[in-house]
């Protein structure tokens, strides 16, 4: 202890202390370093953002290290700031090669780009994604799921063609690009659970899509918890517009829209609720919302 208090000692108290200021400012070169350094420390994180921080931390050494070769003439002061540009450029060059690594195939590009993207998905986060996936083509006029027959055992995500969605031979509604095939299925089980589809699922044109086992895909979203915020939010809207989907194809009584936010749509629409019965509590409704 007294050995580190008499170093103080010597640093605070014997230290000589400046007596003499500089009354002229240091060039342009300096303070350029500065601003890059105080710029530079404002980057986010990712990939993108390393490359932000590292490229502007890497110009302020690159001038602190000509200001102190030029102006201050002091060689420990341009090898410290010399050396620190080297390293930031070395990272630099390293980040970018892995960002440049990254390539998809196009399937998955079309993905990113139309969808993720939009979102603010990071590549590596998206890479993730479609590791976990495989790409699948689905030939005209075959079926995806078969009501009542086929497992829900997977998440699939439409990239291009037409699915049509059908019930005991009726045809419900299309699912179109960047779409879920299946997503109410997947939103109605839990992890443990199993079950059937409801619907029929034919191509309507040459399709692809891209897929997702269910265990591996529940394994994935319990490791990253962005993912899994990410698969909630789309999967829900996808819900979302499938209902309003459905809600357009619904004509009661003089060919109006029945809303599907009004109360007890689902006990009224059961089959065995006469069609009378339905337009009167429907024209009941509009009545109470024109008051």
């Amino acid at each position: 202890m007294e050995g580190n208090s008499s170093l103080w000692k010597n640093l605070i108290n014997e230290h000589p202390v400046c007596t003499i200021w500089k009354q002229e400012a240091e060039g342009a070169v300096y303070h350029l370093a500065s601003v890059l350094f105080v710029v530079g420390f404002m980057g986010g994180s990712g990939f993108f953002g390393l490359l932000y921080v590292f490229s502007l931390l890497g110009l302020g050494f690159l001038c602190s290290a000509i200001w102190a070769w030029v102006d201050v003439c002091a060689a420990d002061i341009f090898s410290w700031n010399f050396i620190l540009f080297v390293i930031c450029f070395i990272r630099f060059v390293h980040i970018a090669y892995q960002v440049h690594s990254i390539t998809f195939a196009r399937e998955f590009q079309l993905l990113y780009s139309s969808l993720f993207q939009p979102l603010g998905t990071s590549l590596p986060d998206f890479r993730t994604i479609a590791m976990s996936s495989e790409v699948v083509t689905l030939e005209k006029e075959h079926c995806y799921a078969m009501q009542g027959k086929t497992s829900i055992d997977k998440l699939s995500l439409l990239v291009s063609g037409r699915i049509r969605v059908t019930v005991d031979g009726e045809f419900l509604h299309y699912i179109f690009p960047f779409q879920f095939l299946d997503s109410p299925e997947w939103d109605s089980l839990k992890p443990t659970e199993e079950g059937t589809f409801q619907v029929t699922l034919t191509a309507e044109t040459d399709c692809r899509y891209v897929s997702w086992r269910r265990k591996k895909l529940y394994l994935l979203l319990a490791q990253h918890r962005y993912i899994s915020r990410l698969f909630s939010v789309l999967i829900g809207s996808d819900i979302a517009d499938k209902l309003y989907a459905l809600n357009d194809r619904v004509y009661i009584g003089k060919r109006y829209h029945y809303d599907i936010r009004l109360p007890n749509f689902l006990q009224m629409s059961s089959p065995e609720m006469s069609k009378s019965s339905l337009t009167e509590h429907f024209q009941n409704s509009r009545r109470y919302c024109d008051k």
